[in-house]
Parts: structure tokens; C-alpha cells; sequence
């Protein structure tokens, strides 16, 4: 309905979003996407290179999966269209993480961070054989 926050008009056209809210955790490839634009604006491939580069080339997104996950992500908010150029006679945009992007990225580093902090702790202590709360002094 024109009146509900989930639709808009586009050009004149009338658009529904059926986009769902931002939940956590995030899923990885969305994760990497959002880390990948956390320094400075990047164009599709850009953020591609930046993905496979920062999951040491475990993460490899094709650019329908890329361009979909960012429709998504500039919905959401998470994301904003930055500028445009032509390159070579081609459309190259440019995105970057908007603040509300930053703080759901930031929240989601610190939840992966405690989550690995915590499992690291165990397999000390599974390694060294003590158990949480017993002192060996």
C-alpha cells in the first residue's frame, strides 16, 4: 500500500518491497560485503576482489549473487549507491556502508569476536585438561 513503510514509487512506478528486516547474525557473505565496503566506496567488482581477498579466497561471489545481496543491503539501509562513472562505455557504480551499515557490522564483529574468544578458551583449557572453575594451584 502507498502508506506502508515497505513500498515506494520508483520513476513513477509504484514498488512493493518484500525485503526482510536486518537480522543477526548475519550470514557470511553479507558479513563480507559490508567489511568489504567499511574502508572506502567500491564498485561491484571491487567489492568481489575485496570479498575473496578478505575470506583468503573461501568466499567467491558471483555478480548476480553480489548485485542481488546489494539490492538487499541498499533497502535495508545498510548500503547507499555512492556515485556513478563510465568506464570503457560501461556504468560503474559505486556503494558504500552507510552509518547504520557500520553499526551492524561493528556489532557483528564483536559477536563473532567474543564467539571465537570464548572457543579458543575451551580448547586451551581442553588442551591443558582443567576445567572452568578449577584452580591447579
Amino acid at each position: 500500500m502507498p502508506g506502508d513503510n515497505s513500498s515506494r514509487t520508483v520513476a513513477g512506478i509504484y514498488r512493493r518491497s518484500y525485503c526482510r528486516p536486518v537480522t543477526t547474525p548475519l550470514q557470511e557473505p553479507t558479513f563480507l560485503i559490508l567489511a568489504a565496503l567499511a574502508a572506502e566506496p567500491l564498485h561491484g567488482y571491487g567489492v568481489i576482489q575485496e570479498v575473496a581477498a578478505l575470506s583468503a579466497g573461501r568466499v567467491t561471489l558471483r555478480p548476480g549473487t553480489l548485485y542481488g545481496a546489494l539490492d538487499r543491503l541498499v533497502e535495508q539501509g545498510l548500503v547507499v549507491a555512492d556515485r556513478e562513472e563510465v568506464v570503457d562505455g560501461r556504468l560503474r557504480r559505486y556503494y558504500r556502508l552507510s552509518d547504520a551499515g557500520a553499526g551492524v557490522l561493528e556489532v557483528e564483529a564483536k559477536r563473532l569476536t567474543s564467539n571465537a574468544d570464548a572457543a579458543v578458551s575451551r580448547l586451551r583449557r581442553r588442551a591443558t585438561g582443567t576445567k572452568p572453575g578449577v584452580s591447579h594451584a
